[in-house]
């Protein structure tokens, strides 16, 4: 199958490098369009659309393949080979961090950077961890989810996103979930929330920035300090908004902590941005 036509992949912008974006969870590429175009002068910028989301091929979607997470990692790696990228700076939204990570470990040569936005290694809390969900209240989530995407969705999107965003913002994000085939988004969640790869993270050789928000239920600020601390060569920064979708309710501050860390000057290894 056409790999343009498997990921709707969308490319423009020049430079030498080659800068990937990755979406998170009811989303598709154009969660990143207030974001991606402020790079397009310097890199060549490539954002696609994860198997079962946005306009990528329906025909391609296999409930076999995609029930971890290991299908979507495999798809990234192909999707990279196929189109000749090597050295990429990728960013992931969400799952897409940990898809990225989970890729990087396989094929570093692949990676030269990544930046993980509001992602988590393990959503589910335990005695020594704080991953955003209690065990029962999460399995109650997906109950609901399995059962009533349409009224999940209406009743988590605006939890999801926190108090900043603007209404018209809401629905667009709200739109974008419920263009997921209510099976697949069933899947995809389980595969998500139910993940734990904190085991995996020592073996991430690739330098990488965690971006984390100040408020966020899904992914809570003590999530980026466990990644920080157990990712051999990271950089954590904290950007001062409220939700879990910093690149659509303050794309001004994302697109300042990337370009920081992708310049010429180091952030610092813990920075707060606004």
């Amino acid at each position: 199958m056409d790999i343009y036509r498997r990921h709707n992949i969308s490319t423009y912008g020049s430079g030498p490098q080659t800068l990937v974006f990755a979406h998170g969870f009811g989303t598709d590429q154009q969660a990143w369009r207030y974001v991606a175009p402020a790079f397009a002068a310097q890199y060549r910028v490539v954002l696609f659309d994860l198997v079962g989301a946005g306009n990528s091929d329906p025909a391609a979607y296999d409930y076999t393949r995609y029930q971890t997470l290991d299908g979507y990692v495999t798809d990234l790696l192909n999707l990279l080979r196929e189109l000749q990228l090597s050295k990429v700076l990728y960013v992931g939204h969400s799952v897409s961090g940990m898809i990225g990570v989970l890729a990087a470990i396989q094929e570093p040569a692949l990676f030269e950077r990544l930046v993980l936005l509001a992602a988590s290694p393990c959503y589910v809390n335990d005695e020594s961890y704080a991953g955003g969900f209690d065990p029962v209240d999460l399995e109650e989530m997906l109950r609901f989810l399995g059962q009533d995407y349409l009224s999940w969705s209406h009743m988590m999107v605006p939890a999801l996103v926190g108090g900043d965003m603007r209404p018209e913002l809401l629905d667009d994000l709200l739109t974008s979930f419920l263009r997921v085939e209510p099976a697949i988004a069933r899947q995809f969640a389980r595969a998500t929330f139910l993940s734990d790869y904190r085991n995996e993270l020592h073996k991430l050789r690739i330098p990488t920035l965690v971006v984390q928000c100040a408020d966020d239920s899904v992914a809570p600020l003590p999530v980026g300090h466990y990644l920080h601390a157990h990712l051999p060569d990271s950089t954590l920064a904290i950007v001062d908004a409220e939700g879990h979708y910093p690149h659509l309710n303050a794309p001004v501050a994302t697109i300042d902590v990337l370009k920081r860390y992708l310049g010429p000057a180091p952030l610092a290894p813990e920075s707060s941005v606004r």
